[in-house]
């Protein structure tokens, strides 16, 4: 019951932040501030209603990294509203150009000046990419960028796609990589508090000097920094349930220490 209660109010407020979000774009089309407006737009009710705390490690030069190609990993379509708690200021996002045709959030996407790649097209996905460096190099704005390519469903860091690091060393900007916690996996919807997320980001990557060539280095080297951040951030969330977990069987099986 509470799960469908949830989704009624996250699918209300999904419609009624997508027109907001609309309207600021109209305002101010193509701004690359509308990203962050909008994504606070969206996650900060949608984390009422979901009901999970957010606990954000982002660092004092998080914010001040710009321009920069900013990695993240993909779990779910929650990651709409809890990454949206944190996109820093001027920074766009790489989506697929399906996305333009779900109501509101399609246009407003587009209007806060985030890139539509069409990936059934490699020469105008190759276009966007070349626009996307440009805009890395003279606009002072920062691309974030999810280089699994799809929602890993919490199931692991699937492998990295070139892209986003071609990217960052053709605009000579470093990488940020953002790691969040595999909430999608103890995510309990139908519960009163639905869960805890962590989210943590590890210091920047420089790509001067690099080449096409050191791409292979560069993504194993990003891949098991973030591989590692997830994996201790799951152990701390799992901490104190697992010592609960422990004295409950102690006390189980000592009756009298009660």
């Amino acid at each position: 019951m509470l799960f469908v209660l949830r989704m009624l109010l996250l699918g209300l407020h999904f419609i009624v932040a997508g027109i907001l979000g609309l309207l600021l774009g109209i305002c101010r089309p193509f701004n690359p501030d509308n990203s962050r407006l909008c994504a606070r737009l969206y996650a900060l009710p949608a984390m009422w209603i979901l009901r999970l705390r957010l606990r954000a490690d982002m660092g004092p030069q998080f914010d001040r990294t710009r321009p920069c190609v900013i990695v993240c990993n993909h779990q779910s379509n929650y990651d709409l509203f809890i990454l949206g708690n944190i996109v820093p200021p001027r920074t766009v996002c790489i989506g697929k150009k399906s996305l333009k045709w779900v109501p509101f959030f399609g246009q407003l996407f587009w209007l806060a000046g985030n890139v539509l790649i069409d990936r059934g097209n490699p020469l105008r996905a190759r276009l966007s990419i070349r626009q996307t460096t440009e805009t890395l190099q003279h606009k002072d704005t920062s691309i974030w960028v999810f280089p699994e390519g799809t929602r890993n469903k919490g199931k692991g860091l699937l492998p990295f796609k070139r892209g986003a690091f071609q990217m960052a060393i053709d605009a000579g900007v470093p990488i940020l990589p953002v790691c969040v916690s595999t909430y999608v996996r103890d995510m309990q919807l139908n519960a009163c508090n639905s869960g805890r997320v962590m989210i943590r980001a590890l210091p920047a990557i420089a790509t001067t000097g690099m080449t096409s060539d050191d791409i292979p280095q560069l993504i194993e080297r990003c891949h098991g920094q973030m591989q590692a951040c997830i994996e201790q951030m799951d152990a701390q969330l799992r901490a104190p349930a697992t010592v609960a977990q422990t004295v409950a069987e102690q006390l189980a099986q000592n009756p009298r220490t009660r």
